[in-house]
């Protein structure tokens, strides 16, 4: 028998794990889950709905044989140990990777019955060494258990089930993903053999995740904050605003764009070629603002401190920029925007910038506050 088990029932682990695999033809899909509530509802009709939406409509695909256990129910738990201990595959997808540890403990004794058996673990915790972290949790007692990276393009939300189908009879909240289907996975030995459908493996992962987060991700966010400003309530309301739109695909492919082609060129991979990442730019900025994805603005620039982080997507895309020799002016003023929407004023922006990003502070953070303005 086939088993697949997943950890934590959010959008991510149902629109690209669950669904490959179902599709992949597992005979069990067993999903560990907190929630009581939501595990309850999916344990009624042992099935799973999503609200998938394309470029011109919403539609819905139901994946059966799904069964869920609370972890912290000890019978339950055990259920999930028996599970782990005979699975091929899983995924996590948890809100962060501080949730490793909690999850390792039982997964460890799970795949302690079988410690030789081969499995491919799934990390997609938004997080450049997911895989790593949760390594070091389960330790080296499994020499065929392989924890991989993921680069995860694909745009997504929970959604009041009266808004769309739910995610099971009786859920509260319905689960809404965009159509896309790409998802990049880091290689291992075997991985040829996988079932989970719709994952493609890159030999080198590092470039696809910069380009994830100081392309994509960064895009995004200076959209959104683009769009914040002009009183947007959804990502779709952009499309009344083509000059924000206009701005942001210079950003994309001008500043963050060029910079990747130069770093990783050499690769000979077709994102990082003129043509392949100008393909990327128009795909993805029509998928940004696509109406059926009901994308909120406040969603896309929460949590705006860590986003101008000194690594991540504003300043981070900033950096990468100036390493290449190329001045990120577009992306600078969405820094600005998000600076001064945490501290009011310029001067109070550069102390709150002091706190957030490393010391000491050098010729690199004065450059970059100069292009912010502050």
């Amino acid at each position: 028998m086939s088993t697949f088990v997943g950890i934590g029932l959010g959008p991510i682990q149902t629109g690209i794990f669950l669904a490959g695999a179902a599709k992949g033809g597992f005979d069990r899909i067993v999903i560990a889950e907190v929630n009581d509530k939501l595990k309850n509802a999916v344990n009624s009709s042992h099935s799973v709905t999503i609200n998938i939406a394309a470029a011109d409509h919403v539609y819905t695909e139901t994946y059966e044989r799904v069964e869920a256990y609370n972890p912290m129910i000890p019978e339950e738990r055990e259920k999930l140990i028996a599970a782990a201990a005979e699975a091929s595959e899983l995924a996590t997808a948890l809100p962060s990777i501080k949730f490793f540890g909690a999850s390792a403990e039982w997964l460890k004794v799970g795949f302690a019955r079988e410690p030789q058996r081969t499995r491919f673990i799934y990390t997609a915790e938004n997080n450049n060494h997911a895989a790593e972290a949760l390594q070091a949790e389960l330790g080296d007692g499994f020499p065929n258990t392989y924890c991989l990276n993921t680069v995860i393009g694909k745009m997504s939300g929970v959604i009041p089930a009266a808004e769309r189908t739910p995610l099971a009879p009786g859920a509260e909240v319905g689960h809404l993903v965009e159509e896309f289907k790409t998802i990049y996975i880091s290689k291992c030995p075997g991985i040829e053999n996988r079932k989970v459908q719709s994952l493609f493996v890159k030999d080198d992962l590092f470039p696809f995740e910069d380009a994830k987060l100081y392309g994509h991700n960064a895009t995004h966010f200076l959209l959104g904050m683009l769009g914040k400003q002009r009183g947007c309530e959804f990502m779709s309301d952009l499309s009344a605003h083509q000059d924000l739109i206009s701005m942001a695909r210079q950003a994309f492919l001008n500043e963050s764009g060029a910079a990747l082609i130069k770093k990783y060129g050499q690769l000979n991979d077709p994102l990082f070629t003129v043509d392949g990442f100008t393909a990327y730019v128009d795909g993805l900025l029509v998928r940004m603002v696509n109406p059926f994805l009901k994308d909120q603005v406040s969603r896309i620039t929460r949590d705006p401190e860590r986003k101008i982080g000194w690594d991540d997507r504003s300043v981070g895309t900033m950096r990468l920029a100036l390493s290449q020799g190329i001045t990120p002016e577009i992306f600078a003023k969405g820094a600005r925007l998000t600076a001064l929407e945490i501290a009011g004023t310029p001067e109070a922006a550069r102390a709150k910038l002091a706190e957030l990003w490393p010391v000491p502070w050098g010729d690199e953070h004065e450059k970059l506050c100069r292009l912010m303005g502050l």
